[in-house]
């Protein structure tokens, strides 16, 4: 209820309790041990794309720093790098067929080469590569680790910056239209198309078409 609260900004967290461990048939508390089994065991690869964003917001500081503990052994396992790739390709591709197109917008968000992507590609890239470069892990924001992976070298940093440019371009662009009330942010496909081509260069090299 107090995650859930309405302020003067609009809502504060929006929980959906069915994305706990083991769905609506789950306990809604689970002790410690019981999360960091289950995150070393049984979580879908989506559940550790979204540890690489998670952080602890309230509650007891000890908890927090166990949690963060079980956040950073998870995403430092090494992968199975095919396994991992051809499970975010067919979460992205399972997402698309769900997104309905139409004739020259673009979505900001879910279109081919659009914010989605671009967190895709930077989730695969921490899973796949935080055992060997931990500062990975840190929550720095998506445009601080694109830059960062440039500087590891594993992805050219001109395509970096590009795909850097076009991120921070879609949220500005997402941001301001919200703020008129837009909540859907479509805009002309031929404004963003260098954005685009950058961003499906870079899911292309590393996911393939």
């Amino acid at each position: 209820h107090w995650l859930g609260s309405i302020t003067s900004a609009g809502l504060l967290y929006e929980v959906d309790l069915e994305l706990r461990p083991n769905g609506a048939s789950g306990l809604l508390v689970s002790s410690v041990n019981a999360f960091r089994e289950y995150q070393s065991t049984k979580a879908w690869v989506w559940e550790h794309q979204a540890l690489t964003r998670a952080r602890f917001v309230a509650g007891d500081e000890s908890i927090g720093e166990k949690f963060e503990q079980i956040r950073i052994d998870v995403i430092r396992q090494i992968p199975d790098t095919e396994k991992l790739k051809n499970e975010i390709t067919k979460m992205r591709i399972k997402m698309r067929s769900n997104f309905k197109t139409i004739q020259g917008l673009f979505d900001l968000k879910q279109g081919k080469g659009g914010l989605i992507d671009i967190e895709f590609i930077v989730q695969f890239l921490i899973l796949n590569y935080a055992h060997q470069y931990p500062q990975m892990i840190e929550n720095k924001g998506n445009i601080d680790l694109i830059k960062q992976m440039a500087i590891f070298k594993i992805i050219p940093c001109d395509i970096a910056e590009n795909v850097a440019m076009a991120y921070q371009k879609y949220r500005s662009i997402q941001h301001s239209l919200r703020l008129q009330g837009v909540m859907q942010a479509m805009v002309a496909e031929e404004s963003v198309a260098s954005y685009i081509m950058a961003v499906t260069a870079l899911w292309e090299q590393i996911f393939g078409q």
